[in-house]
């Protein structure tokens, strides 16, 4: 089965999903992740000002990040870090039109629409719209997925809520989510900020506990045919 995970930023695929990224490759499935921000740039007061070497540096542990959890390919892109809605919404879209066309996914995970970050609610409402159920889509399951420091810093106040409903038990790969996330060096935080490790194994346990089990990321399913 092809599956995509799209993700604003370096480092959304691994708060996110990354255990069920890994769960996924080593079941067999061919996973695919498209990072499609730049992911640094909004640290400046300009664009321009950034320096694009680290850009770059970047890009790469995303690659490196892709291959430790199993995907098959990472697609990288450069829309401008927090600034997401200074681009055409059709340009987000054609972009991951284009991305599906070329995957042919059954499956999408991405971003929530609720979520604090202005990048994560336009990929969230872009990838809604590239997947309008038509005949000939190949995308038959959406969910989304919470951010820490994003979806729940949002305090339910961004409608809708993210109100999870579908459940990955990644006892196995919780271990490969925190080797991933340790990767972006530069991403990670100090515990108690949500982006720490241990507030990763919390989340982990606190939606394993909700599901039965002893470790599981949360999604929500938007649609699917069957």
């Amino acid at each position: 089965m092809n599956i995509l995970f799209i993700a604003a930023h370096p480092d959304d695929e691994v708060l996110g999903c990354g255990g069920t990224i890994a769960r996924m490759a080593q079941e067999g499935n061919h996973v695919y992740i498209a990072v499609i921000g730049e992911g640094i740039t909004a640290r400046y007061q300009q664009r321009n000002q950034a320096d694009k070497t680290l850009v770059i540096k970047l890009r790469n542990k995303t690659q490196r990040v892709g291959e430790l959890l199993g995907a098959k390919q990472i697609f990288t892109f450069d829309l401008p870090d927090n600034r997401f809605d200074t681009v055409p919404m059709l340009d987000i879209v054609k972009l991951i039109e284009n991305l599906i066309d070329r995957i042919q996914p059954q499956i999408i995970y991405t971003h929530h629409g609720g979520d604090l970050n202005i990048d994560h609610r336009q990929v969230f409402c872009a990838t809604l719209t590239a997947t309008r159920p038509l005949p000939g889509c190949s995308v038959k399951t959406i969910y989304t997925y919470e951010v820490p420091s994003s979806t729940e810093w949002a305090m339910g106040k961004f409608l809708p809520p993210f109100q999870p409903n579908v459940f990955m038990d990644i006892q196995g790969t919780l271990e490969n989510k925190l080797q991933a996330l340790a990767l972006y060096e530069s991403e990670g935080r100090i515990f108690p900020h949500p982006r720490s490790p241990e507030a990763l194994k919390a989340i982990a346990s606190r939606w394993g506990s909700v599901s039965g089990c002893y470790a599981a990321e949360a999604f929500e399913l938007i649609r699917e045919l069957r």
